[in-house]
């Protein structure tokens, strides 16, 4: 019983996985509109943009920035698509006298620890102090998922939504 329950919750698991990347790009299976096809049976059958969209810098919930009550989510997906070597700028103000809720970043290992918000696993990328000024910076120079949360407050931070990730993609010359 306990294996069918195991594979059942893997094959959900795997299926909102592979959802929650191919719906991750808005874009996702349309046409882009600057493309230009070239039906002449010549050895170009069709030409690409010219245009190459150079790295971005992001402030991660724009100008929220990274802070308590906001749906980290659901700005990553109104903000996707994201590339390779874009940058995530993560700012929130270190703790203080007024600031007693200070935010950390962490690196989730894997989607089952950011549906659960366990970060037993998690690498701290960000200290409380690093979001200040500028803020701290994450390049996505790999072809991987991202999980992102906020590691404060024992996980209540990430289980209230302080969490997202990101599936990097290539930009196409």
């Amino acid at each position: 019983m306990a294996l069918i329950c195991t594979k059942s919750l893997l094959q959900i698991t795997l299926i909102f996985a592979i959802f929650a990347v191919g719906s991750s790009n808005v874009n996702f299976g349309k046409e882009p509109q600057n493309w230009k096809f070239n039906f002449n049976y010549t050895n170009e059958p069709y030409t690409y943009p010219k245009h190459v969209q150079s790295s971005r810098r992001i402030i991660v919930g724009g100008s929220n920035n990274w802070r308590f009550g906001f749906n980290y989510t659901e700005w990553a997906m109104t903000t996707a698509p994201f590339f390779f070597n874009d940058t995530l700028v993560f700012k929130f103000d270190p703790p203080s006298d007024t600031n007693i809720h200070p935010h950390s970043i962490y690196l989730l290992p894997n989607l089952w620890s950011f549906l659960r918000c366990d970060l037993r696993w998690a690498k701290r990328v960000a200290n409380t102090s690093q979001g200040g000024g500028e803020g701290f910076e994450f390049v996505l120079n790999k072809w991987k998922p991202y999980y992102f949360a906020c590691g404060e407050s024992n996980g209540f931070h990430c289980q209230s939504g302080m969490k997202f990730f990101v599936m990097p993609s290539f930009r196409w010359n």
